[in-house]
C-alpha cells in the first residue's frame, strides 16, 4: 500500500498478462493502482526475465516478469488484466497456452479487464459472443465479427468483463476493476 492507497484489495491476487510491445501505461498504471489498493499483482508473460513496453510512439521501459504462463493456474488469481498496444496482444493470441488460460479465466466469472487492443486475445479465446464491449476503435469490426456488441465508451462492464478504449480511460478502467474485485470479495 502506498501513502495514497488503501487496503481494500488486500488478499486479492491479480495477473497482468503481457509480452513485449505492451502499451506501457496500460500495464504500469493498473499495476500501480492495484498494488496501492493492497492487491498482489503478478506480471505473467510467455517468457521469463523482462518484457519491453511501447510508450505511445517508441519503445519504452522494461518490466520484470514475475511468472511465465506455464507457471500459473487460473485458480491462483482473482482477476486478469490484458493491456493493449498493437504488438502485445497480437503476440499473445498466437500462443496456445495464453489463449487457453484466457478462455478458462473468462469462464470462471472472475473479473477480466482488457484495454485498447487487449480484446484481441479475448476474441482468439472465443469468449466475446454476445458481450457488450469497447476497445481501441480499430478493433470495432473484429469484435463485431466475433459476436460482441461494440460501443464507443470510456469503460464498459458486461458481467465479469471490463473493457476500455485507450490510456485516457485508465482511471475509469481501474475503478471498475476495483469495484468488481470488491463485489467478488463480498460474495466470497
Amino acid at each position: 500500500m502506498s501513502l495514497f492507497g488503501s487496503d481494500k484489495l488486500t488478499g486479492k491476487r491479480v495477473a497482468i498478462l503481457a509480452t513485449d510491445g505492451f502499451e506501457q501505461v496500460e500495464l504500469t498504471k493498473p499495476q500501480k493502482f492495484l498494488k496501492d489498493e493492497g492487491a498482489h499483482v503478478d506480471i505473467v508473460s510467455i517468457k521469463g526475465g523482462s518484457i519491453k513496453g511501447w510508450d505511445m510512439t517508441d519503445w519504452g521501459d522494461k518490466v520484470d516478469v514475475d511468472k511465465t504462463i506455464d507457471e500459473v493456474k487460473v485458480e491462483d488469481y482473482d482477476a486478469l488484466v490484458l493491456p493493449g498496444g498493437q504488438i502485445n496482444p497480437d503476440k499473445l493470441r498466437l500462443n496456445a497456452q495464453v489463449v487457453d488460460f484466457v478462455r478458462e479465466f473468462a469462464h470462471t466469472g472472475k473479473p477480466v479487464a482488457a484495454i485498447c487492443h487487449g480484446p484481441w486475445t479475448l476474441i482468439e479465446a472465443g469468449v466475446v459472443q454476445g458481450r457488450h464491449m469497447t476497445s481501441w476503435p480499430s478493433l470495432k469490426t473484429d469484435l463485431r465479427n466475433a459476436g460482441a456488441e461494440w460501443q464507443d465508451s470510456e469503460v464498459v462492464v458486461d458481467g465479469n468483463f471490463i473493457t476500455s478504449r485507450k490510456p485516457d480511460d485508465i482511471p475509469a478502467f481501474n475503478q471498475k476493476i476495483e469495484e468488481l474485485l470488491l463485489e467478488e470479495k463480498v460474495s466470497a
